[in-house]
């Protein structure tokens, strides 16, 4: 085994991204940071380097135990990579409206706006 790998290949390889060519475009786009700097997608990383990965405005803290640049089966992919990311907070719940009770007032729509976030 090589002792580094390109970003975006380690990546695709560990499942991080479906495709190597959407790991390049997040590196690309400053998603990807190793040690706390963006990085471009040829930059190699090693055992022992963090990278925060922004993915669906999460973000993903991996730590590489094993530098791979190929595919590899799911079992070696979950070796390679320690995921250090926290639990995400469970999503608010909603108040179910009674059936048939009709559209929502405007009032009861900013309020559910308001708890979705929006």
């Amino acid at each position: 085994m090589a002792d580094s790998a390109r970003v975006d290949a380690w990546l695709w390889a560990v499942r991080i991204y479906k495709t190597r060519s959407a790991a390049t475009t997040a590196c690309r786009a400053g998603h990807v940071r190793v040690n706390g700097e963006r990085v471009k997608a040829a930059q190699a990383v090693r055992p022992g380097d963090e990278l925060r990965v922004r993915i669906a405005g999460f973000d993903r803290i991996l730590v590489v135990r094993q530098p791979i640049a190929k595919r590899v089966g799911a079992a070696v992919a979950a070796t390679a990579v320690d995921d250090r990311t926290p639990p995400r907070e469970p999503a608010p719940a909603f108040a179910q409206r009674d059936r048939g009770a009709g559209r929502p007032t405007k009032r009861e729509r900013r309020e559910i706006d308001r708890l979705r976030g929006r």
